[in-house]
């Protein structure tokens, strides 16, 4: 038989079903009795368990075990449409009747395989898929299920192993690739994601899932140069592959390539619908090129699209502070705020926004939340040590970095700010141990002292220290 035939028979057989879909869709309609075999019933059950129409599929499922109360695929379909909507031990029950009856049947194990991965029961959804392998006419496609079960349990390796040898029996599965991709980088194994694409490419070098999937470990190593040309591949195979043009415009953005890569986040709105996350990337591009209006729109149109989007607010008041709109960015800041209270991040541009604002107590309250949430980076520290300095809490400015320094002992920084700090205390002796603890840690970073107070210019105790330590790191370089 040709190719011809086969496209012939396809071509057929999908025109039937259509007609049968059809006929049984009239029938209910107007309640008027006809004929279906089992197996065209089947097939309509599946199409709608397909598509999600539960409502249907019930009643196509209701209709074929009134006509055909003994058939096994009816039934198990009966469970997988019950799993759907959270019957799990129902649809159990009926599996179990099946086996009882019928202990050979592919679709059994597999149809139970889910539903144990449904309710989270790892083990047994994988001995059931493994029962399925000897039944299955496509091994690949319960390999696959195999592989995504060991990604869900945390079993990189043995999902590796399983989909690699569905892609070994069926290199067309887009599944298996694309899950193999996921796995390489949850277990942070890139090198052999590139080496497995670059192989898998020399014997399939029309597949432009899997040049996506070179791409996407190029870009987990920063590669992005290259993660551009593989995606520029992927796109020349398939011009319509939308998820290409986000993921090229997302490392021309790494490279700071922020017009082009606006230019071909907005190409992926011809193939897809008007994404919200897209928006939220030109957003950005537009941000780090300072086109603050042009920002403003498109986080503007990402919120509309996603009012939960709590980055797409924040950026919002971001650029309004841009804009020196200030007062009316803290509104926007506090709504990111209110759908995310505990990211730390949305705290501290609040603080910031406070304190730019002049309201040092709010601020400061901010500030805390950050320290709260554990910020893991020091800056926190000195912004709220300043905040409390310049507005004469000296006592808790020292305080404040104190803590600091129990959590960083080693970032210079720290110590330089204290050292500036107790001055004003007139603590100079303990000032001066600050600065040679700074000094020892980091020389090279001694103009902090300068930056954050100018006056100290002059102060030759200071300066002296400053000139001692100059000799050692030179002598260190």
């Amino acid at each position: 038989m040709s190719a011809f035939d086969d496209d012939d028979e396809n071509g057929q057989h999908e025109n039937e079903f259509e007609e049968n879909l059809k006929r049984f869709e009239n029938m209910l309609a107007n309640d008027k009795p006809d004929f279906f075999d089992a197996d065209n019933l089947e097939e309509i059950i599946d199409y709608y368990l397909q598509w999600l129409n539960y409502d249907m599929a019930k009643k196509a499922i209701d209709f074929g075990l009134e006509r055909f109360p003994f058939s096994s695929i009816i039934k198990i379909r009966q469970a997988q449409y019950l799993s759907s909507q959270h019957f799990t031990h129902e649809a159990l029950t009926i599996l179990n009747e099946v086996e009882q009856i019928e202990h050979n049947n592919f679709d059994l194990y597999m149809a139970r395989g889910n539903i144990y991965s449904q309710m989270g029961l790892g083990e047994q959804a994988i001995e059931n898929f493994k029962n399925a392998i000897p039944l299955a006419e496509n091994k690949d496609e319960v390999y696959v299920a195999l592989g995504i079960e060991f990604l869900n349990e945390d079993k990189t390796d043995d999902a590796i192993y399983y989909l690699k040898k569905a892609i070994k029996l069926n290199p067309k599965n887009e599944v298996a690739l694309n899950e193999l991709s996921l796995c390489f980088d949850l277990s942070g194994r890139s090198s052999e994601a590139i080496a497995f694409y670059e192989n898998y490419i020399d014997n399939h070098p029309f597949s432009y899932y899997a040049w996506f999937n070179l791409g996407l470990g190029y870009s987990r190593m920063g590669l992005f140069e290259k993660a551009i040309d593989a995606y520029d591949y992927a796109i020349a195979i398939n011009e319509n592959f939308s998820s290409a043009y986000f993921n090229k415009a997302n490392a021309l953005a790494q490279l700071e390539k922020y017009e082009e890569a606006i230019t071909i986040y907005k190409e992926t709105f011809k193939y897809e619908e008007h994404e919200p996350t897209t928006y939220f990337y030109i957003a950005e591009c537009y941000e780090n090129i300072n086109d603050f209006e042009s920002a403003l729109v498109n986080y503007n149109k990402c919120v509309k699209i996603d009012p939960a989007n709590a980055d797409a607010w924040l950026g919002i008041g971001v650029v309004l502070d841009a804009l020196n709109r200030l007062t009316e960015g803290v509104h926007y800041i506090k709504k990111a705020i209110e759908i995310n209270p505990n990211n730390a991040e949305y705290w501290y541009v609040f603080a910031e926004i406070q304190e730019k604002l002049g309201f040092a107590e709010e601020a400061a309250m901010a500030y805390q939340r950050v320290i709260e949430l554990e910020y893991p980076d020091y800056d926190v520290w000195l912004d709220y040590s300043k905040l409390l300095h310049q507005n004469n809490y000296i006592t808790n400015a020292i305080e404040t970095l104190i803590e600091g320094i129990k959590y960083f002992p080693d970032v210079a920084e720290l110590y330089y700010r204290m050292g500036i700090i107790l001055l004003d205390k007139e603590n100079r002796k303990e000032s001066l141990e600050y600065f040679e603890k700074a000094l020892s840690l980091d020389y090279s970073k001694h103009n902090e002292i300068f930056e954050y107070a100018p006056m100290l210019q002059n102060d030759k105790e200071i300066l002296n220290l400053i000139s001692n330590h100059k000799t050692n790191y030179g002598k260190k370089l």
